[in-house]
């Protein structure tokens, strides 16, 4: 285990875990705040073929995501921000070991990133694909606790991960509360043909762009 005063450490020892866990509260709210800085960058890259705020962030994302793998998750600038964020929240403690390798493919991406648009100030298929792949495993982690990084761990290693967020690594029966019912999946089906009607009978009214209300008005 970590010896809880190590600088240069990963995960922390917490009673009644007999390996190193990590804080799932303050970890989605890191993506979180990441997702929001990433998906700005790729707003202005898109509307406006601007590439400088996405520079900073990706130098920013590869030393976030460097210190945590290989000093120690506490020193993590954003992970800082998040454990002040959720402070007054109850921890849930995940396995360490998983969320290592998750970060790890995280460098791995951002590294080819950082070296394409800082180093060689370029921009392709893979500049773009790295963006969407960086933004889905942080939208997955932030909005629905969601560790893609952690089902390749799965997949990769033998000695499965413990502790996962939500306790999704020890099955279990589906409570009352979580089933879905005939009617709730009609509801759904219900909202696409809603949309698919709206389409279909206002799309040339929606498309036309709206008019400055003070204009309107005098």
């Amino acid at each position: 285990m970590n010896h809880p005063n190590k600088i240069i450490s990963f995960g922390e020892e917490v009673k009644g875990y007999n390996l190193p866990v990590l804080n799932e509260r303050e970890i989605r709210a890191a993506a979180g705040i990441l997702f929001l800085f990433m998906f700005i960058s790729l707003m202005l890259i898109l509307f406006e073929g601007n590439f400088l705020m996405i520079k900073y962030v990706i130098i920013v994302f590869l030393g976030d995501l460097l210190t945590r793998v290989f000093v120690n998750p506490k020193f993590s600038p954003t992970l800082i921000i998040g454990r002040l964020i959720v402070r007054r929240q109850m921890p849930e403690y995940v396995g360490a070991a998983q969320k290592k390798f998750a970060w790890k493919i995280g460098i791995a991406i951002a590294g080819i990133m950082f070296f394409l648009l800082v180093v060689v100030n370029s921009y392709s298929i893979i500049t773009g694909l790295g963006c969407l792949i960086c933004l889905s495993f942080l939208f997955f982690e932030s909005a629905f606790g969601i560790c893609l990084g952690c089902i390749v761990y799965n997949l990769v290693y033998k000695q499965k991960a413990r502790y996962c967020a939500g306790e999704i690594c020890q099955p279990h029966s589906k409570q009352e509360i979580q089933k879905i019912s005939g009617v709730q999946i009609l509801v759904l089906v219900g909202l696409v043909a809603f949309i698919i009607v709206l389409l279909l009978l206002f799309n040339d009214a929606f498309i036309v762009r709206p008019r400055n209300l003070w204009s309107i008005i005098q």
